[in-house]
């Protein structure tokens, strides 16, 4: 009978039922000869794999859980540490793939953004490559530096899984709008919980780095605005919790952390984009009010003012131009295929660096901007794969705009085309999409892989409005 069973192709489901119970009563019998916390955490993944196995679409909702809700880091004996999701996003894109291979088939969903991603990531190791091979014998590394780099090239690597699982994993809309709704009530909700005096640092204890990342607040005020905007389905509950999320955004960006313009920046071209999409008779009146307020001189000085005026421009906003200007100096070297990932870094640090007043004798370079951070990377070669992926992003939205003037879908895609924007104009404050390992790193890829889940999310309702046409 047991031959059967194995033979008939037809009752999957039941024998992954009978191997999960098999496996945990096991696993159970080891922990109770040998209990220990290791035991127990053994114990947990099997089960989360055996059920990630059986639906590996709820892989996304954990990916989701662990960004923001666990705060454990892993060392690696190198400068560079990791943390759950790193670990997660490998395991569900592996067994999605088991999945695909007990169906007896492996399909990918086809989209116009497969192949500027796909060549971005073959780029990012042809520079690689070509950096080794051409490497300054006069600049030194450490031992471990190979493993640096592909740990560079694992944050594009891991970004680009994020984005195709979200597009293979999610088989319809209402699938997608859990997902959201994952993410905006627990997001949200330690947003708001983060406003109540006290709580906010108690709450910091159980929640991950991602909260203060400009890439989490970008992918919060986005959503929550498509949703209040676009979806007159939403439950009043839902609107006035939505709009406490975004008033949480805001009094963090504008009030709380008004000095890291990032922040405020980025929500203010998220809120520009929604209005600009929402509300189209009121595009001429806006283009007309900037120019007048930009011609009679109000609002450079204001948002000069604002930002922090001549003390934060010496602080940060000269010397950042500093740190991008050395950046692309050692860049040059190689222009087409850049120096390879993160590769700059010992090239930059060879020389002191003098702005203003200040002498850098160990200066510990990192460029604060992204596109510099691609160009060094992956020379011009790896900047302009990037832009025809964004590119095709864009268009895929535009297209979805058309198919879904209304209701969730319409949310979702003018929420993660606000989203887009936003995260493309923080690009040039900080490594907030694609992190640098060396700054912002794999503690804050914990915010920047939720963008690019979300923007997963296009590919699927694509998909889905092709299978019910």
């Amino acid at each position: 009978m047991l031959t059967t069973l194995l033979r008939d192709r037809s009752r999957p489901s039941e024998l992954l039922s009978a191997a999960v119970v098999l496996a945990v009563l096991a696993l159970a019998f080891l922990l109770g000869q040998r209990a220990s916390p290791l035991w127990l955490g053994l114990l947990l993944a099997a089960v989360g794999g055996l059920l990630l196995l059986a639906r590996p679409a709820l892989g996304l909702f954990a990916l989701v859980l662990a960004a923001l809700l666990l705060p454990v880091e892993i060392g690696t004996g190198t400068e560079v540490r990791l943390n759950p999701v790193t670990l997660l996003i490998p395991a569900v894109a592996a067994l999605w793939l088991l999945d695909q291979m007990r169906r007896g088939r492996i399909r990918v969903v086809a989209s116009a953004a497969n192949r500027p991603l796909l060549l971005f990531l073959a780029a990012g190791l042809l520079s690689l490559l070509v950096g080794r091979a051409t490497w300054d014998s006069t600049v030194p590394v450490s031992n471990s530096f190979l493993l640096v780099q592909l740990a560079q090239w694992a944050i594009f690597a891991f970004s680009a899984l994020a984005f195709w699982l979200t597009a293979n994993l999610i088989p319809d809309e209402k699938s997608l709008w859990r997902l959201t709704a994952l993410f905006l009530l627990v997001g949200g909700g330690v947003a708001l919980v983060r406003l109540v005096p006290g709580l906010g640092g108690w709450v910091g204890q159980f929640t991950t780095i991602a909260f203060v990342r400009a890439s989490f607040w970008v992918l919060l005020a986005g959503l929550a605005g498509g949703q209040l905007l676009w979806n007159d389905r939403l439950s009043t509950g839902w609107r006035l919790f939505l709009a406490g999320a975004l008033l949480a955004s805001l009094v963090y960006a504008f009030v709380q952390q008004q000095e890291a313009a990032s922040n405020w920046v980025g929500l203010a071209a998220v809120g520009g984009v929604l209005v600009w999409l929402r509300f189209p008779r009121l595009r001429g009146p806006i283009v007309a009010l900037f120019l007048i307020l930009a011609a009679i001189g109000v609002i450079f000085p204001t948002v000069y003012n604002f930002a922090g005026g001549d003390e934060e421009w010496f602080e940060s906003g000269g010397s950042r131009l500093a740190l991008i200007g050395r950046v692309i100096d050692v860049t040059l070297r190689n222009p087409v295929t850049g120096l390879g990932p993160a590769a700059y870094r010992p090239y930059a640090n060879m020389t002191p660096l003098v702005y203003e007043h200040i002498f850098w004798v160990d200066p510990r370079i990192s460029s604060h901007n992204n596109y510099v951070d691609l160009f060094a990377h992956g020379g011009l070669l790896g900047l302009l794969l990037f832009f025809w992926f964004a590119a095709e992003i864009a268009r895929l939205g535009a297209r979805l705009r058309q198919r879904y003037p209304a209701g969730l879908a319409a949310a979702y895609v003018n929420g993660v085309l606000a989203v887009g924007a936003g995260s493309l104009v923080i690009m040039l404050l900080a490594d907030w999409i694609l992190p640098f390992v060396y700054n912002i790193g794999f503690p804050g890829f914990q915010a920047s892989v939720l963008v690019w889940l979300f923007l997963g999310g296009f590919v699927s309702l694509e998909r889905v409005f092709h299978e019910n046409v």
